[in-house]
């Protein structure tokens, strides 16, 4: 009989290591991959919001083809001290390699599960996807679904894809200018906070800890079987990174046998600790979920009704789809909403004991109660 994903993770923490760090690099990629989504996630945090209105026309455009159309280029495969190091370590790096990161990358996506690819089928596969542009899509659909390939953007990115130094310029060029326009003068405003996060976490043994009961803990956010299946990954570590600008989601990034999980900073729970910025980070993050009439409405629904299909929400509060989808997926990130699959469907009840938790914190915070 096939083991649960909770019996998986109790297996795997045996041999894995679970750690937290700040990661710079990673970080401000990160944080420009949300400068790219600012428009299909709400509840990001206000710098992501800021920043994206202030942004041209030409400079989204541009952020949107490399962070999405070369993401498996641009994304660190190990840890860095500083963005500008690793932006060195790119600059250093030749166009071609840079290039097949990426599309090796790709390959290893698409293999069959179980199946070790060797690097002369990986090679093979690169070449058969750059035979035409139509290839590299039918490629991409096939890798990772239809709804998950922007046609757009990656069409623009296979032009590039078959020049590899043009390619490398436009990611260099572009990544300095996001870093010394916008990024610079906010991680220098945030790595602090991040950094008491990662002292606070540090300050608590968890290597007696499952790598879900760490990931709990860490995250804040009531994982399960539905939403968790990404830490059953042949990785040897899982390295938590606190960020300030993802809001309620979760982050996951693999290259080998390390697993990155970025997550909002937060104050871990149960210590006692003096940490208002991570405090006052979090409760950001909840009253957020809240400041939305369509979101009031959807939990008045459910607190009324109990458990509620997806498909019966949006009829009964003439939602569109992709209101309600928007919605509920940030009203299940923040942890207000638990979902569920039932009969196929996604069902979702209130956890009414965070709304008491959000008041109290409220409280405390202006209160000092």
């Amino acid at each position: 009989m096939p083991l649960s994903i909770e019996e998986e993770l109790t297996v795997i923490t045996d041999r894995s290591e679970v750690s937290i760090s700040l990661e710079p690099a990673l970080n401000s990629i990160y944080s420009l991959l949300m400068l790219a989504r600012v428009e299909k996630l709400s509840g990001l945090g206000e710098w992501i919001v800021q920043t994206a209105q202030a942004m041209t026309p030409e400079e989204r455009r541009l952020n949107d083809l490399v962070i999405i159309g070369f993401y498996y280029a641009v994304t660190p495969r190990r840890s860095w001290s500083s963005f500008p190091a690793y932006l060195d370590y790119l600059a250093l790096t030749s166009p071609l390699a840079l290039r097949d990161k990426m599309l090796e990358t790709y390959a290893l996506i698409q293999k069959e599960p179980g199946h070790t690819i060797s690097h002369s089928e990986a090679r093979s596969k690169i070449s058969a996807m750059l035979e035409s542009e139509e290839a590299y899509l039918a490629f991409l659909h096939q890798a990772f679904g239809p709804d998950h390939v922007d046609v757009e953007i990656e069409t623009q990115a296979y032009r590039y894809v078959t020049d590899p130094p043009a390619m490398k310029e436009l990611i260099i060029g572009h990544l300095r200018h996001m870093w010394e326009k916008y990024l610079a003068p906010e991680w220098e405003r945030v790595r602090p906070v991040l950094q008491s996060a990662v002292n606070a976490y540090r300050k608590t043994d968890i290597s007696r800890m499952s790598r879900l009961e760490a990931s709990r803990w860490i995250t804040g956010q009531e994982l399960n079987e539905d939403n968790c299946d990404w830490l059953v990954q042949p990785a040897r570590q899982v390295v938590f990174v606190p960020n300030a600008h993802v809001g309620p989601y979760l982050g996951k990034y693999q290259a080998g046998d390390t697993l990155w999980v970025l997550f909002g900073a937060r104050p871990p729970k149960g210590l006692e600790l003096e940490a208002p910025d991570l405090s006052r980070a979090e409760l950001v993050v909840h009253l957020a979920a809240l400041a939305d009439d369509n979101r009031l409405r959807i939990l008045k629904y459910i607190a009324e009704k109990g458990e509620t299909r997806s498909q019966d929400l949006i009829q009964a509060l003439d939602l569109s789809q992709s209101a309600a989808s928007r919605n509920l997926t940030q009203l299940t990130a923040t942890g207000y909403l638990q979902e569920r699959r039932c009969d196929g469907a996604k069902c979702y009840t209130l956890k009414p004991e965070l709304v008491e938790e959000t008041l109290q914190a409220l409280s405390a915070f202006l209160l000092k109660r």
